[in-house]
Order: structure tokens, then C-alpha cells, then sequence
């Protein structure tokens, strides 16, 4: 696909216009995590694979550098299983299935169990004996899967090279094309199914990791037509030392916080709201015994080295400033709708982790670490084995079929390429939206109509003219189409999370609505979002396969 060809892209694809190509039985697009297991779980079926991410697998999105662990069910303790099952169900808010948690945690336990085998070095409990389980060092777990994985000869991974655009065929996705952002060479996947691994979205506000992750996802699902659910549990926030992006909320279960008038306030809502009406928010870890600051130096390195060699300050005796930065969809509850088999509303199109809703295990609350790893290990593991269950229909067909290219903004603009628009300025501009906690943690419908508005202008403007420059070439040229595209992403999950928590008369969960502000029982249900040039939205019973009228937005 050169680069002067970029203004006028045909949605009818042309082999000989990539300069790399491939053939898979499944196409993981991201890493982490689930997609690692979608990859493994493939491959181990007999699947040939390509998994195609960002960063450099291993190494890159949220999960790497986070130091946490995955929540699970021992097979042989019934009081545990009980109560890992209920547990969290008091703040689930009636979204959550005790099916799919319990079949989540006995998943995760079996994919640990398989890490562990497969020579993985959990941490030791004190005696030195017994492996703790759920204590991944999340910076070095993914990296040990890559390693697993690069053991198949039927895999093939494609470092640095998001996936732009899904490929469909009569109705069915069929595989994506994207470019290598530091060789410059653009590439086709040819695939009998497409696994979505591609994580959520914190509109790049600062947090660990989070730089890659801008939603990328779901402007492919969307595209192919898929559905979404709960997008209006977004407004995740993590509280960090000021300055930093050290976003682990595990440190502060032992700390003392007080606004800016010395008020002593509570971690979640209480600190958040201190920020907001105070302006500040002041934090000392002086409630850890000697035996809990050792283990959570040990748990959480990279916080720890910043207050060593940034703020020079000893935490457990001295307050330091915090602030709340958005998490967004990364630690919360909304994403694309998934089904039996982490199957999408979309044949051929399976999505895992981050990207997908997790309503079904953490209800309208957050995800947090535990839940959201063991989410990533069970979604990831169902997708990959569902795809190489779905792409054997096709055989050897799948790489012969008719293919339609589904991308549109940042691509094909309807107006021709305007080169008065930037992607770094249509980011920014989506920011004042989402950043500030004053306006994104507590909601009103003004508002929130307000943002939608300027969302959906947004949209218009880069629908009609966004597209990368086709004068650069190489490395410049890839760079340049995917910061188009990833201004085009982060619009679209702004759309889908005003359309959504507009929907949603009443506060429930992460969505805190200032004038619907308690919960309303008839509210309970799923607000269930999808489109691209004109959002929908309808509702659908928590329970049973009635859909209620669809409303456009």
C-alpha cells in the first residue's frame, strides 16, 4: 500500500498494494495479557497464527508494568469458591452473572496452573514452599508467554504493527491490514477469524502503559458493525503521586489523606471529591506496620523508586501531594459486547480483556487488577479456541475470499484529505472532554450534551478530511496514518461513552450522575451502544434475549 495511494483507498482490497502478506487461520490483533491467550490457545488447537501488536509483545500496553495479579477459584475448596463467587456481587449493582464469574476464576486458575508448569516463577509464600497464586509480576508474566509462544512454528508475531482496519467478506471479518510503524512497510493478514486483544482506553492521560492503548478496538469493531455494552462505566480514576503516572491504588490501603484544608477524607469517593472542592489532595502511608511497608515496597517497585529518586521524600512518614488521573476504560466495566465464546455480534469477530465489557464479572463497577487479569486470562483463552473453532469452516478457503476493507476516518475521508487538521489538536481537543476529574467524575445530561456535541462535530470534521499526509514516506508515512487513526478511535469511544451514560437516567456504579444521583430500579438494564457515522443506542434485560427499541443518538 504506498503512500500516495492513501487518499483515495479502495474498499475493495488489491493484494499487490501491501508490501508484506500474510495467511492465518486467526489474526490476534494486541497483545497483553488476553491476547497472548488467544494466541496460545489457537496455537496450541493447531491454529496457524499471526498476532500483530502495537508495542513490542511483552512488553508494551497496560498490563506490563502494573505488578498485578488475577483473581481465581481453587478447584478443591468449596468455601473458597463460595466466597470468591459472591464476594463482589454487593457492589455489582445487579449487572454481574455468577455463571460467567465462577467460569472466569476457574479459567484463570487453569491458565496459571499452566504457567506454572510451563516453568513460570510465581512468588513464594513465606515458607518457600507453596506457590502464591494470583501474584503474576505482571512486568515479566506477559513477556514469559511471548516466549511461550514464539516455541509454535504455526505463529507469527508482528512486532510494532497495529492493525488499522478490520477485512470482511460476505458479511463475515476476514482479516485486517496495518503498517509497521518503524520499518514503514505496510501488511495484509488474510484470516479465517479475527480475535480483538486490544485493550481499553485512559484518552492518554498519563497513567503507566496507557500511551498505546487509545481505544483502537473498538473503532475496528465498530466499523464491522459490532455492539457494545455498559460504556457508561468508564469513569475509572487512579490516584497517583502528583507529576507521576505511577497509578497503583494498592499502596494507598494503608495511608492517611486529607484535603486541602486538612480535612481527613476517605480513599475513592472521598478523595476524589477533596481534589475537586479542594484542590488538593494530601496523602501519608503511616498506617503500614513494618512488615506491610516491606511487602509493599516489594509489591509496587516502580511507585517506590519514584518517591526515592523523584520526590526524595520518605512516604510513611512525610504527606506528598496526589492527583487522580483517568483510567477509563483500562480498570472499568464497559467495552464491546461478548457473548458465549468471547464471541462479538459480528461473525468471525471474537474480542478478550480489556476491550470487551466486563459487566459480567464486575457488574457497573471497576475492574480493578484481580478481577480484570483473571477476565483477561478466561476471555483470551475462550476467543482464541473459538476463533480456530469458527475459522475451520473456511479451511484453506479463507485466504481466497472476496475482501471488503471496513476503515473509514483517519483513512478514507469522504472529503478528500483536509490538511488543515491535526490528530494531536482532535486529541486534545477530546481531552477537555474526558481528563479534568471535576467534569468527567461526576455527570450531568447539560453537560455531557455539551461534550457529545462537540464529539460528534469532531467526528464530522475528521470523517471528511482526516487522512495521513501522502507526501512522507516509510516509517514517517506509518506513523502518520496511525496517529490519524487513533484520533478517529478515541472520538468514537467519546460518542459511545456520552450516548451511553446519557441513556442511563440515574447513578449506578462508576456512572455518578449529578441529577439523576441515586439508583433507579427501573434502570436496571444493559444500555447497549454501536455505529459509526450516526451512534444508536437501546436497552436490553439483564437478563433474557428481549431487546427494547433502539433510539438514535
Amino acid at each position: 500500500m504506498s503512500s500516495s495511494n492513501v487518499v483515495q483507498l479502495p474498499h475493495q482490497v488489491t493484494l499487490d498494494t501491501f508490501d508484506e502478506q500474510y495467511v492465518a487461520d486467526v489474526l490476534v490483533v494486541g497483545g497483553g495479557p488476553s491476547g497472548a491467550w488467544a494466541a496460545l490457545a489457537a496455537a496450541r488447537a493447531g491454529s496457524k497464527v499471526v498476532l500483530a501488536d502495537k508495542g513490542y509483545f511483552g512488553t508494551s500496553g497496560a498490563q506490563s508494568p502494573s505488578g498485578t495479579g488475577g483473581y481465581y477459584i481453587k478447584p478443591d475448596d468449596p468455601q473458597h469458591r463460595e466466597g470468591m463467587i459472591k464476594a463482589r456481587l454487593p457492589i455489582a449493582f445487579g449487572l454481574a452473572d455468577e455463571a460467567w464469574i465462577e467460569k472466569v476464576y476457574d479459567q484463570s486458575f487453569i491458565n496459571q496452573d499452566l504457567m506454572s508448569r510451563w516453568g513460570y516463577a510465581f512468588p513464594k509464600t513465606e515458607d518457600g514452599n507453596k506457590e502464591r497464586w494470583g501474584g503474576m509480576r505482571a512486568a515479566d508474566a506477559v513477556y514469559f508467554l511471548r516466549t511461550q509462544l514464539e516455541k509454535y512454528e504455526n505463529v507469527t508475531i508482528l512486532d510494532h504493527s497495529p492493525a488499522l482496519e478490520l477485512l470482511m467478506s460476505d458479511g463475515v471479518v476476514a482479516g485486517a491490514t496495518g503498517w509497521n510503524r518503524r520499518k514503514g512497510v505496510s501488511y495484509i493478514v488474510r484470516a479465517g477469524a479475527v480475535v480483538l486483544a486490544t485493550g481499553g482506553t485512559g484518552f492518554r492521560s498519563g497513567i503507566q502503559g496507557g500511551h498505546t492503548n487509545t481505544g483502537d478496538g473498538y473503532l475496528l469493531a465498530a466499523e464491522a458493525g459490532a455492539h457494545f455494552s455498559g460504556m457508561e462505566f468508564s469513569s475509572q480514576w487512579a490516584i497517583v503521586p502528583k507529576g507521576s503516572a505511577c497509578s497503583k491504588t494498592a499502596v494507598y490501603n494503608s495511608a492517611t489523606m486529607t484535603d486541602a484544608n486538612g480535612q481527613v477524607v476517605g480513599r475513592g469517593k472521598g478523595s476524589t471529591i477533596a481534589e475537586i472542592e479542594t484542590g488538593k489532595l494530601w496523602v501519608k502511608l503511616d498506617k503500614y506496620d513494618e512488615e506491610g511497608r516491606r511487602k509493599i515496597q516489594a509489591s509496587q517497585p516502580m511507585t517506590f523508586q519514584y518517591f526515592k529518586r523523584h520526590l526524595r521524600i520518605d512516604p510513611f512518614s512525610e504527606n506528598y501531594e496526589c492527583e487522580h488521573l483517568l483510567e477509563g476504560t483500562i480498570r472499568a466495566a464497559g467495552g464491546i459486547e461478548v457473548g458465549d465464546g468471547a464471541a462479538t455480534t459480528v461473525p468471525g469477530l471474537f474480542a478478550a480483556g480489556d476491550t470487551t465489557s466486563r459487566e459480567k464479572l464486575v457488574g457497573a463497577n471497576q475492574s480493578g487488577a484481580g478481577p480484570a487479569t483473571a477476565w483477561a486470562l478466561a476471555t483470551g483463552s475462550w476467543a482464541g479456541h473459538s476463533a480456530t473453532l469458527f475459522a475451520r469452516r473456511f479451511g484453506a478457503k479463507a485466504a481466497t475470499r472476496k475482501l471488503v476493507a471496513l476503515g473509514g476516518a483517519g483513512l478514507r475521508p469522504t472529503g478528500g484529505r483536509d490538511a488543515n487538521l491535526d490528530p494531536h489538536a482532535i486529541i486534545a481537543s477530546i481531552q477537555e472532554e474526558v481528563l479534568p476529574v471535576a467534569k468527567f467524575y461526576r455527570k450531568d445530561a447539560a453537560t455531557m450534551e455539551l461534550s457529545l456535541a462537540k464529539a460528534h462535530g469532531l467526528w464530522a470534521q475528521i470523517r471528511a478530511g482526516l487522512a495521513a499526509d501522502p507526501r512522507l514516506h516509510g516509517a514517517d508515512y506509518a506513523r502518520a496514518v496511525v496517529r490519524a487513526r487513533e484520533a478517529a478511535s478515541l472520538i468514537q469511544t467519546a460518542r459511545l461513552i456520552f450516548t451511553s451514560s446519557l441513556e442511563r437516567k440515574e447513578s449506578r456504579g462508576l456512572l455518578r450522575r449529578s441529577d439523576y444521583p441515586v439508583i433507579v430500579e427501573s434502570e436496571l438494564s444493559h444500555v447497549i451502544t454501536g455505529g459509526v457515522d450516526q451512534i444508536w443506542v437501546k436497552r436490553k434485560p439483564v437478563s433474557g434475549n428481549t431487546q427494547l427499541q433502539a433510539k438514535a443518538s
